[in-house]
This record gives structure tokens, C-alpha cells and sequence, in this order.
């Protein structure tokens, strides 16, 4: 009952807040259609996503973790006209529904696809920082390294968000083995150490189940 009450409230909350949008919509129906995990952010997330950026003023985001490229169109959206996104995304297929998605967005003027594994594509913008907005969603085991990198490549007011940190709350278990836990925990204990940010980790129930983000400011 629990999950049909949290999904029943993204529900209403998307129907009152955010309600029907093509682009969003329809890049969802691709990613389905071609078959790829329905790991999206939600709706609210996307629109959180969205409204930081705008706060933020943000006119260059990365984003490591392209998926369909919903979080990409909630987070390219905004940007401003002269703006830019980089996205980078490991598998083929799922480049290829994303640029198809961001283009019938109209946003492919400020987005930029790149194909293969993150850390190996990273070097090759490092030219490009620093970055305003950093949003991270990937693979869970190398996000110490994508923060590290983000850190790096940022300036003073930086703003870094990691999502799925909770696990379902496997995150607080010091003997698990997962891989993904494993690297959110040494991920948590790098934004604790490093004098560099000032972090924080959110909890979160709905559509997707439970779990959080790490919201994070570059220090001066």
C-alpha cells in the first residue's frame, strides 16, 4: 500500500505542477519502444532537476548518464539560448533514442551526445570546464571518480547532484558487498572529507520507489 500511496502523489503532484508535455512524453514512449529499463528520473525529479538549474543561472551542465535523454530535456531546458549540455551515455542504443529525443525537443543546438564509457570521455572535455551544473547518473561504482573529476572541473558555486544514493536504504550497511552500495558509500565519504564541497543527501519516496540524492556546492 505504501508504494501505490507515493506513486498515487507523484501522480497528483504531476498532474497539478507539470501535466501533459509532448516532448517529455514522447521521449519516454521511444525509450520503451525500444526496450530500454525504465530508470528515468520521475517527472518531479525532472522538474527539480529543472528549477535548480534555473536558480543556479546554469549555462554549461554535464551530465553523466544520458539514458533516453529525459533528465537531459528537463535540464537543457534550462539553459539559456547560448547555453550548453554535454551528456555522455555508454551505450549505443540508448545514444541514439536520446539524440532522436533532444532533437524533437528542439534542443539540439545545446546538447551535446557523446558515446562510450564516461571516464574514458571525460578527458577529452576537461577543455570545456568548468561546469556550472553537474548531474550524475550513472553507473553507481565509479560515481567517487565522476565527483572527483566534477570537482576538478568546477568553479566556486559549482553545483553537483548524484542520484539513487539511498539504495533502498542499503546505503547505511557497512557490510554489503553490492558494488553499487559500495561505491555510494565511498562516494559519501569523499563529499564528508574533501574541504572542497559542502554536501548534503535527501531521501526520497514515489513513482520510483525509495531512495535519494546527493546535492552538493563547490566551495570557494
Amino acid at each position: 500500500m505504501t508504494q501505490r500511496v507515493w506513486t498515487e502523489v507523484d501522480d497528483y503532484i504531476s498532474g497539478l505542477l507539470i501535466g501533459a508535455d509532448d516532448a517529455l512524453d514522447n521521449a519516454l514512449a521511444a525509450s520503451d519502444k525500444a526496450g530500454l529499463p525504465q530508470i528515468a528520473v520521475s517527472p518531479t525529479q525532472g522538474k527539480l532537476l529543472h528549477l535548480i538549474a534555473r536558480v543556479h543561472g546554469a549555462r554549461k551542465i554535464l551530465e553523466i548518464g544520458t539514458l533516453a535523454g529525459y533528465s537531459t530535456i528537463w535540464l537543457a531546458r534550462a539553459l539559456p539560448r547560448d547555453g550548453k549540455l554535454i551528456t555522455l551515455e555508454y551505450e549505443p542504443l540508448h545514444a541514439e533514442v536520446a539524440t532522436a529525443n533532444i532533437a524533437a525537443a528542439g534542443l539540439a543546438d545545446r546538447v551535446e551526445v557523446k558515446v562510450g564509457a564516461a571516464l574514458d570521455s571525460l578527458p577529452a572535455i576537461a577543455g570545456e570546464a568548468p561546469f556550472d551544473l553537474f548531474f550524475i547518473d550513472a553507473d553507481k561504482v565509479n560515481n567517487p571518480r565522476y565527483v572527483e573529476w566534477a570537482l576538478d572541473h568546477s568553479r566556486p558555486g559549482s553545483v553537483i547532484i548524484v542520484d539513487n544514493v539511498v539504495r533502498s536504504g542499503q546505503v547505511v550497511d557497512a557490510t554489503s558487498t553490492d558494488p553499487s552500495v559500495v561505491g555510494t558509500r565511498q562516494l559519501g565519504s569523499l563529499l564528508a572529507k574533501d574541504p572542497r564541497v559542502s554536501a548534503t543527501m535527501v531521501q526520497t519516496v514515489g513513482d520510483k520507489g525509495y531512495d535519494g540524492f546527493a546535492l552538493a556546492v563547490v566551495e570557494g
